[in-house]
């Protein structure tokens, strides 16, 4: 009996330290770093850590402060693609844009894409700088 007890805890833990993403419930849920509630799809991003634990942010610039912040022992961070907000894209081979045009919850016009072809024809259309994974978080960086 002591062997299925302790079978069964190990399987419930096991399953519940999942590092898989969670579905955003957009006008309810809150952004981890500003506590705003989380509506604009487009802008919308999340972190996982290696535990499971997921933290949702209402805008990729919410997820690129938090970095500095504070340690959060991510193995997935995600964002949404700027033309095509279905799904999450893995943030780390996306291309960013910083355009007037973009109009993000916190106000740094910075979205993501899926693409870099994507997002050069953004920029072709209406003006703007593209960054990569590392350039966009030292832009962050050096921003404060």
């Amino acid at each position: 009996m002591k062997k299925i007890i302790i079978y069964v805890i190990s399987i419930v833990l096991f399953v519940s330290c999942k590092v898989e993403p969670k579905e955003i419930n957009f006008g309810h849920d809150a952004c981890h770093y500003c506590k705003m509630t989380i509506v604009d799809k487009p802008y919308a991003s999340e972190i996982v850590n290696s535990k499971g634990k997921v933290y949702m942010y209402d805008a990729i610039e919410c997820m690129l402060k938090n970095l500095e912040d504070e340690n959060l022992d991510a193995k997935m961070y995600l964002v949404f693609d700027f033309k095509n907000p279905n799904q999450f894209i893995n943030a780390l081979e996306a291309y960013y844009v910083i355009s007037d045009k973009i109009k993000s919850p916190m106000g740094e016009n910075l979205a993501a894409f899926n693409s870099k072809s994507s997002s050069e024809k953004f920029i072709e259309n209406n003006g703007g700088k593209l960054y990569n994974w590392d350039e966009i978080k030292n832009h962050f960086k050096s921003y404060e």
